[in-house]
């Protein structure tokens, strides 16, 4: 059972590729074991050797990925246990389509200015007709979109605006999510 999830951020779009046998490798070099990946994006399952706080980890898979590849991805960790409660958090278990609801993890929690920034947005396109719905808990931002993320006004505006501040975020959908807590868990 592995020991972390490792979310990165600007890997394989716009032009910047990295193999997923080389983001492995990258994190099995700093002696991680138990390396895993889920599609192309840059989702990593990982046991960390020793103890390692995550905000620790992060910056040393972003040290590892730039030595062997020369880019330098955002990268969000998170305890299994932290996953785990992310899904247990998920405050719209009615939404099935697992497209239609995104978690925005960002590496620490959001503060309280940026909560009412992200929820001032949220009631700007609700009022303009979205049906777009968003909710924050700690470090994660659940949005639901049942107009799919394609054709969110939410999701456009809260990507422009400064409501994540300038820490590492990052947004997975609800099939990812789910496929990475099964991953920890095998």
């Amino acid at each position: 059972m592995a020991s972390y999830v490792a979310l990165l951020r600007g890997v394989n779009v716009g032009g910047v590729r990295l193999a997923m046998a080389d983001l492995r490798s990258a994190v099995a070099d700093c002696g991680h074991t138990d390396v895993a990946t889920y599609v192309q994006s840059g989702n990593v399952v990982l046991t960390a050797s020793g103890r390692r706080s995550p905000v620790r980890l992060a910056a040393e898979i972003r040290a590892a990925i730039a030595a062997r590849a020369g880019i330098e991805p955002r990268v969000v960790v998170l305890r299994a246990a932290e996953w785990d409660d992310l899904v247990d958090g998920n405050p719209y278990p009615h939404v099935t389509d697992g497209t239609r609801l995104h978690a925005v993890v960002a590496q620490e929690p959001f503060t309280d200015a940026q909560r009412r920034a992200a929820l001032e947005i949220a009631e700007h396109v609700r009022e303009g007709g979205s049906r777009d719905e968003l909710t924050i808990r700690g470090r994660v931002a659940y949005l639901h979109l049942p107009d799919g993320m394609g054709r969110s006004v939410l999701a456009e505006k809260l990507g422009r605006s400064r409501a994540s501040g300038h820490q590492d975020a990052t947004a997975r959908n609800w099939r990812t999510v789910l496929a990475l807590q099964e991953m920890l868990h095998r």
